[in-house]
């Protein structure tokens, strides 16, 4: 079970990977970072993708319709798995990472649209932010 920087050098790992880091989603707080950032700061990064998640996460529109389990839901759990944003020459996906205990915290792979895959970024992401250990 991989910890936070273990976690970070496997997504980097990736075809195209440019920079990754875990952020929580509710303070824009970065609790780890790895290779480029695109604004070149990996602190403001967090904070900006947090918006982003913390927007998906808390709207509810984006909910899980009724009768399909969403009432035995912990309210914490957002009921978005990861959000991907595209731009003209990368992807940007933040996978949230549901814990045990009442956690707010996202995994965030900046990708190279060219070089990198989204559909095996995707599914990697999602495998390490289920076995991430925080």
């Amino acid at each position: 079970m991989p910890g936070i920087d273990e976690c970070l050098l496997e997504a980097m790992l990736l075809p195209g990977a440019l920079g990754a880091g875990v952020a929580d989603w509710t303070s824009g707080l970065a609790l780890g970072a790895i290779g480029q950032s695109p604004g070149g700061d990996h602190e403001a990064t967090a904070a900006e993708t947090a918006e982003l998640a913390r927007t998906a996460a808390e709207h509810p529109g984006f909910g899980v319709p009724a009768g399909t389990g969403a009432e035995d839901r912990p309210v914490a759990e957002p009921p978005v798995e990861d959000l991907i944003i595209t731009t003209r020459t990368a992807y940007h996906v933040l996978c949230f990472v549901d814990t045990a205990f009442d956690s707010s915290v996202f995994l965030h792979l900046w990708l190279d649209r060219e070089e990198g895959n989204l559909a095996l970024a995707r599914l990697r992401l999602r495998d390490l932010a289920e076995r991430l250990v925080l």
